[in-house]
């Protein structure tokens, strides 16, 4: 059982968000932090502020020293794999190698609020299938780059790059940890071949579990463990009503997702972090003896988190 937190950063400002990260990196119950990524609000005032996701989570990471961190998830559409391949090590090297990298095909194609940041920021948006297929490029571009020793070149449908190189490398070896965030059967099987967490959003949990299901059937059909693969899913905190998320806590982690994040709404009640730790994590079952999430990653090797 791994849970965190999410403060997706809209419709509030950056020292309130860094204090709700400030106070999470000191309690052990919480053992990850994310962001989303997003360049206008897709909730609340579609006028109202939002602040950029890995600029963000960057200044967030060289202010934390326990928790790790990352995006749910990166929108493949909004930068080219390459020149987030180095977002991403710069963001890995800030923490210390904190970072999980998190990563989808992008907006979901009938949100509006999410579809009109493409026109408003002057991003092609291509249709799902696209934005899949360059997904699953992308991820080889963003892996070869973390891991290569010599400069390459690739040529493919999406990417093309000539002497592409990393340097540095992140700190974490081979390279970060990747999660893909997505429910559909065309980017699950990008998931099976590339993943270390698979993410989906709480709400309909014979679905996630149905999902999960094909995932693994995915799996086998490419030779790989499905237990290889760490099954994560986003679940919202409710103030008002804990008893309700500490059920859909429990139920999640019954079905398998043993990654949690659940996400806050702002504004933030002072002390929301250990709030969540006293009201929601422990009652379901995390105790003291724990160790997970209580590790530090050595420079130049795994962090062995999944």
């Amino acid at each position: 059982m791994r849970i965190g937190i999410m403060t997706a950063p809209m419709q509030v400002g950056y020292q309130d968000i860094l204090r709700v990260w400030a106070e999470a990196d000191g309690i052990a119950e919480i053992e990850h932090a994310w962001l989303f990524d997003h360049l206008m609000p897709i909730g609340g005032d579609p006028d109202g502020p939002i602040l950029e996701g890995w600029t963000l989570l960057s200044a967030l990471a060289a202010r934390t020293e326990r928790l790790r961190l990352g995006l749910l998830v990166t929108s493949n559409r909004f930068r080219p794999p390459a020149v987030l391949a180095k977002i991403a090590t710069t963001v890995d090297v800030v923490s210390g190698g904190r970072l999980d990298f998190g990563i989808g095909a992008g907006s979901r194609p009938g949100h509006p609020l999410a579809r009109r940041e493409y026109a408003g920021y002057g991003l092609p948006y291509h249709d799902f299938g696209h934005s899949v297929s360059a997904l699953a490029e992308g991820l080889t571009v963003i892996r070869k780059l973390w891991t290569s020793a010599e400069p390459f070149d690739f040529d493919g449908e999406f990417v093309r790059l000539e002497g592409a190189f990393g340097n540095p490398k992140p700190v974490q070896r081979p390279h970060p940890p990747i999660m893909i965030g997505g429910r559909s059967a065309k980017l699950l099987r990008v998931v099976a071949e590339h993943a270390d967490l698979w993410n989906v959003p709480g709400g309909d949990l014979d679905d996630c579990i149905e999902r999960s299901a094909l995932l693994d059937r995915y799996c086998a059909e490419i030779g790989r463990d499905p237990a290889a693969i760490t099954r994560a899913m986003v679940l919202p905190a409710s103030y008002d009503q804990p008893a309700a998320t500490r059920e859909a806590m429990s139920r999640a982690l019954e079905a398998g997702f043993d990654h949690l994040v659940l996400s806050l709404e702002p504004p933030y009640p002072a002390g929301v972090a250990r709030w969540v730790a006293d009201e929601l994590i422990r009652p379901v079952g995390w105790s003291t003896g724990s160790t997970a999430g209580l590790a530090e990653p050595a420079a130049g090797g795994s962090s062995g988190a999944y």
